[in-house]
């Protein structure tokens, strides 16, 4: 199975990845494009908890009683600034109204209704730069292992044009806490301009998995374990949105020992 999952050129639904298509046991992820004044429900499993990240464009979200007006409003997700999102708990429907055309993600994970529906404000969340020269990126944490949730973890990377990312490779599939936790990931990348591409590689120590992809814009590359850095071409930006869950909600990672040695330099 390739763990590269190609976009939908046109229509609502763009991209989807569940469990089962998947065939691990934690992250599930979908993006939605709606045009001005569209409706849309998206319904959450009863054992499910979820974050709607409003990519781009303008909408109003209500989850059971609470509601919200206008959040968004970003033109591209290039914009220098931070997104809006709403967690909400298991069985839990998003009813979305776009306002101008929009795109939307949607991030699930395991839950058993811990946590409430939110807001989660872009106000709130950090944004911080890595790495240095050519591998320079930036961040902007969503939702982080510091604020509520029972198993996700999401966050948007965007990444200038000829620079590398996700690197040097790291990996987080093994159970050696404090040194590194298993978790599951899907990178769900856009490219400016849009005809461009980024390549991406997933590969293991023992290269029982090798996989070197030519990702499009909006297609998600699954990371079930391994390695798993970026690298932009000339010419063209790149962006993706990150959702990660496993058996415990700790961001812990492996450097790949055999290219840890330029971090000192």
């Amino acid at each position: 199975m390739s763990l590269l999952v190609k976009s939908a050129p046109r229509g609502e639904a763009i991209v989807k990845v569940t469990p089962e298509s998947a065939n691990w046991s934690h992250v599930g992820f979908e993006a939605r494009r709606l045009g001005a004044g569209e409706r849309v429900d998206i319904a959450l499993p009863g054992d499910r908890e979820g974050c709607l990240v409003v990519l781009t464009g303008t909408v109003d979200i209500e989850v059971g009683e609470h509601a919200w007006k206008a959040l968004g409003g970003r033109a591209s997700v290039f914009d220098d600034r931070s997104p809006h999102a709403v967690y909400a708990p298991p069985g839990s429907t998003f009813r979305v109204t776009a306002s101008t055309d929009a795109e939307l993600a949607i991030a699930t994970a395991p839950g058993t209704g811990k946590f409430g529906v939110r807001l989660i404000d872009p106000s709130t969340m950090k944004r911080s730069v890595r790495g240095t020269g050519a591998n320079t990126r930036y961040v902007c944490d969503i939702l982080p292992e510091t604020e509520p949730a029972e198993s996700l973890l999401v966050v948007e990377v965007l990444t200038p044009a000829g620079h590398s990312s996700s690197y040097p490779p790291h990996k987080h599939d093994t159970d050696a806490l404090p040194d590194e936790s298993v978790l599951e990931e899907t990178y769900y990348h856009r490219i400016d301009p849009p005809q461009g591409f980024a390549f991406q590689r997933v590969y293991t120590d023992e290269r029982d998995i090798d996989e070197s992809m030519a990702v499009g814009d909006h297609d998600v590359v699954m990371v079930p374990r391994g390695y798993h850095p970026v690298v932009m071409p000339h010419g063209y930006r790149g962006y993706y949105l990150n959702v990660m869950a496993g058996p415990r909600r700790e961001w812990h990672f492996r450097n790949d020992p055999a290219h840890e040695w330029m971090i000192a330099r």
